[in-house]
Order: C-alpha cells, then structure tokens, then sequence
C-alpha cells in the first residue's frame, strides 16, 4: 500500500493539484470580470440617463439666456434709447429728465425677467448714463470683457461672477447705433442672481441624488447646489469620469454653453449606481475570500512540502562553511526528495571518511617533521656554539670567564628547558636570546664584531616558534665575518610588512663579502627543493640553519600569511647580504593548545 502512494506522490502530481487550485481562483476571477462587466452597464446606463438631465438643464439654461438676450436685444434697439445716445455721440449732453426716462427701458427688462435685479447703461467713454451717477464702467468690469464685447458688436457677452457682488453674475452688450452705421454707441450691463439658474427644482425627479454645478468660463462658481463646492475649477480641468468630493466618489459630466462658454456639470453618486447590485457583489465577494482563503492555504501547504525538505538539506549543507559535514536524517512524503537526501547522505559519509583519513596522515607527517626539526636545529645551534667557546677561551682571562659561563648557561637554559612545553617564544624572548649569542660571539671575534637589533617594543609581544630567528644570526656572522678582517655590522631588524599590514617583517643584514648570482641562485634553488644549502670555503657552517627556518615557516605559518616564499634572501658581492622574512602579527596566545593546533595547519 506504502508502495502505491509513494509512486504517485511525486513532485510532478503536488504541482498538478497546485494547479487545479489555481484554476479554482480563475473561475473566481471570472466572476469578478462579469460583475465589473454589470457595473460597466449599470454605469453606462447612468452616464445616458446623467446625460439625459444635463440636456434638460441645459435646455433650460439656454431658455433663460435666451429670454435675457432677447430683452437686452430689444431695450438696446429701443428708438428712444437709439436717439439719446445718438446725440451724445454727436456732443450732445443728456439731461436728467432724460436719463430718468431710461428707468422705463429697466424696468422692462426687470418685469419680464425676475432674475435680472440691476440694469446699467454706459456711453462709449464708460460714463454711466442710468442708473444717474458718474461710475465708469471699468470699475464693473475689466477692460478684457468690454473689448470682448466690442469685438462680438452688440451680441451679449456673459461676464460671470459679479467682483462687487458675490450672489450676482454680470452680461454686457455693445449698443450699436442704427442710424450711424452701427457703430458703437454706449454699453449696456445687466446684473441677475445667480439664484435665477438653479434650475434643478424645474427638473423631473431621477430618484438619484445627483448635483449640478454651473461655473463660468474662469471656473468660478456660479450654481454649486447647496455650496457643495467653493471651487469647482478642479472639476473643470480635470479628464476623469470620476471624481471625489468630501470622500465620496461621484461620476462627473460635462456640458458647455457655446452661447455663455459656461460649463454644466453632473456629479451622480457612485453608490448610488452601485445599489442595484449589492447583493451580487456581497456573493461574489464571498465566494471570492473563501476560494482565495483556500487558495492561500493549499498554497503554503504545497509550498512547504516542497520547501521544507530543501532548507532542511541546505542547512546540513551550510555546515560544510565550518568544516563540519553533518547527514540529512529527515525524511519526507516526496519521492524525488527521499533520493536526493539519501544521495546527500551517502556523501557526507564518505566524505567524513576521506577527510578524518587525511586529517590523521597530515598530523602525524606534521608533527614528525617538526620534531625531527627541532630534534635537528638544537644541537646544531649547539654544537657551532661550543666550537665558537672553544675558539674564545684561547685568547680570554679567567675574570672574563665567569661572565662567558654565565652568558651560555643562561643560553642553553633557553634552548634545552622544556623544549615540548616551550615551543613558542616572543619575539623579545628571542631578542633576548640572540643579544646574549651576540655577547658571546664578541668574545670570540672582539671588536671584528659590531651588532645592531632594531625592534619597536610594540612587537614584543608577538609569538614566534623557538630559535627561528637565531640560525639566521648564526649564518651572517659565520659567513660574515670568519676568516676576515675589520669590523664587520650584523644588524637584526623587526618592522611592519610594506606590503600587507597585518605581517611583519624581520631581517637580519650583514655587511660581508656577499655572493654572486650564481651562488645566491644556488641556496634559493636549495630552499625551494627542501635541501640544505652550503657555501663551500666560505666557513665551517653547512647550511642546515636556513634549510630548517624555512621549513618552519612553512610549517607553523599558512602559506596566505608568510607568502610562498619563506625566506628572501638578497646578496651582492662586496656589499653583504640580507636574509628576511614575514609573520603574521597575533598577540599572546592563552594557552599552548591553541599555538599547537595553529603549527597543525
């Protein structure tokens, strides 16, 4: 039965319900689609019906223009007003009784227009002529709309918004003269309520709550049902067929009045095209959480039987970054990852193997190389010692002998006490060692000798393996000075690296004879294959001291610290030669274990 299961339950049949899953939320979006689809007619249907009331309204908009234009058109063509202000044109100078009889000419057009509340008339110099006092016409209206109206030659020309009077809107027309050609003979300025266009009362009841808003051609408002807005020049500008206003979302039409340049505008509520369809949104909605619920759960299912086991994997993996390799032995109900595992798995184990094999052949050729070093270097460095006393007690007192015996006692205490124990020294440990060498030598070699060790205390502290720096000494003074005669400078530098930071550099100089080419490229050679190098007729030594520092530097330091040279040595004949090389810079170890684990690598 386990068999059964396991052969169908692979990745491929996990992702196939993943996608039948999916296909459930297509059909879900398919629903929304279609109620976006009723919604478009329903909107579409309130547009035309939107559209239906803005023909209306502004049907009775141009009636109520109409009707104001054509009473301007007729108190403007009146013979008596024509005649009056023919002769002002001519230099004639009305009288009061005259301007008084204009009031008839008013209250015509006041009568049979209520909105219409002040009439003004003005000579072609703006002096007012009635209402009777010596206003300019420019104080009513700015010189733009009268040259306007110039241009138009006597068709009303709708100013807007009254600048003296915010419930009132102005319209101006040119007086043309019959008898004088038509030519321009006064203004006439009507100023009606704005109350005079809310015309929504007079339309027939939608059962919506639409509003309507009339704006001048400058934006401003002149019907804003209700002072909904104060500032409707938004609503003009924008292109949208939805808008918000006081956080309620309204569908905007527009319609502009070619004979005012007014512009009509709808606002009808967005809920209130949404009310036909509450309950289908409110089960379309529904059925879409509850697919999408279950979408998202079945989701983070799949994805976690998928992904589970992959991290789980991955994080075995990462442990490989810390050099430790660590089986999978989690098990789960995917074919494909069952194998991959068990495969990780098989790895890991020979790996663990291979490397613990390794490790043991490594340690063990390490450690034996090193104390076969060690076990090599000491007498070495004693043996050239003893024979340099014996050379110096031939020529020295007894009084200088107690301070030589005191000097090699101190000398060998450093090189035999506890060699396993004292593996790592300080570089002042060393120093220490290789001035009391030094002293030792000046016996032998008097004032032929002259040393020199520059070290800041800054390094003293730094660890180094025992006696590594002393066969170095040991070679410039044997070959340095041996058989030769003056005074000869061996010097012992410890300064920073000029090439990486973090090592320092120690050198050790003489000022000898030197070599050639072709011997200098001999001991490079030597050191390089892991021979010893020797310098034939030029001393007793063998070459074993170099041969064994620099097998200890590639021992106890990592080949990224030191670099894979070792030593550098640099000699030219007659100026001396220069033996360097780099450290890393670690302070003080805590304890030996962890110098001895350092020197393993």
């Amino acid at each position: 039965m386990w068999q059964k299961v396991a052969h169908w339950n692979t990745l491929r049949n996990q992702m196939l319900a993943g996608f039948i899953s999916v296909m459930i939320i297509v059909l879900i979006c398919a629903g929304l689609i279609t109620f976006n689809s009723v919604s478009g007619l329903l909107n579409t249907k309130a547009e035309t019906q939107m559209k239906q009331i803005a023909s209306q309204a502004d049907g009775r908009l141009e009636a109520v223009i109409n009707q104001i234009d054509t009473l301007t058109l007729q108190a403007v063509n009146d013979t008596y007003l024509q005649q009056l202000f023919l002769s002002m044109v001519h230099g004639g100078k009305a009288s009061f009784s005259e301007r008084q009889a204009l009031m008839k000419i008013a209250n015509h057009i006041q009568g049979y227009s209520g909105g219409v509340t002040n009439v003004e008339l003005y000579t072609p110099d703006y002096v007012r002529v009635f209402p009777l006092d010596e206003e300019s016409l420019i104080n009513r209206v700015t010189i733009n709309w009268i040259e306007q109206a110039d241009k138009e030659k006597g068709r009303l020309i709708w100013v807007g918004n009254d600048p003296k009077d915010s419930e009132s809107v102005l319209a101006i027309r040119r007086i043309n003269l019959i008898d004088r050609w038509f030519s321009n003979g006064g203004y006439l300025l009507v100023r009606i309520k704005r109350s005079y266009f809310e015309f929504q009362p007079g339309l027939p009841d939608s059962g919506h709550r639409e509003l309507l808003l009339l704006a001048d051609s400058a934006g401003r408002p002149i019907v804003t049902d209700g002072a909904v807005l104060s500032d409707v020049s938004e609503l003009m500008d924008t292109d949208s067929q939805k808008v918000t206003i006081d956080k309620q979302r309204y569908i905007l039409v527009k319609q502009t009045s070619e004979a005012t340049g007014w512009t009509l505008m709808i606002l009808y509520p967005v809920s209130d095209i949404n009310d036909g369809i509450s309950v289908l949104r409110l089960a379309i909605l529904v059925s879409g959480a509850i697919g999408s619920v279950l979408f998202i759960i079945l989701s983070f299912l799949l994805s976690m039987m998928i992904t589970r086991p992959i991290l789980r994997l991955m994080r075995a993996m990462r442990n490989t970054r810390q050099g430790v390799l660590t089986p999978n032995l989690t098990r789960t109900y995917t074919t494909e990852l069952n194998d991959l595992n068990m495969t990780y798995n098989q790895m890991v184990d020979n790996i663990n193997r291979l490397i613990k094999l390794v490790y043991e052949k490594e340690a063990l050729q390490s450690r034996t190389e090193l104390k076969a070093l060690q076990a090599q270097i000491n007498p070495h460095f004693l043996y050239n010692t003893l024979e340099a006393l014996y050379w110096s007690l031939q020529d020295k007192e007894e009084e200088e002998l107690a301070d030589l015996v005191v000097a090699m006692s101190e000398l060998f205490r450093y090189v035999i006490d506890n060699p396993n124990k004292d593996e790592w020294v300080t570089i002042g440990e060393e120093l220490d060692h290789i001035k009391r060498y030094l002293r030792i030598m000046s016996v032998r070699f008097g004032s032929r000798l002259v040393w020199d060790i520059s070290a800041s205390d800054s390094y003293n502290h730094i660890l180094v393996p025992k006696l590594l720096i002393q066969p170095l000494v040991e070679n410039a003074i044997l070959y340095g000075l041996e058989g030769k005669t003056g005074a000869r400078l061996v010097s012992v530098r410890v300064e920073p690296s000029p090439e990486e930071a973090a090592n320092v550099r120690i050198t050790v100089i003489d000022d000898g004879p030197g070599m050639n080419e072709r011997e200098l490229q001999a001991i490079r050679t030597a050191l390089m294959t892991g021979g010893a190098p020797s310098k034939k007729g030029k001393g007793r030594g063998t070459g074993t001291g170099l041969s064994n520092v620099q097998r200890r530097i590639h021992l106890y330091y990592p080949a990224s610290a030191v670099g894979k040279r070792g030593l550098s040595i640099i000699s030219n004949p007659g100026e001396g030669t220069s033996v360097s090389f780099e450290i890393p810079i670690q302070k003080e170890a805590t304890d030996d274990s962890s110098w001895e684990n350092h020197s393993d690598c």
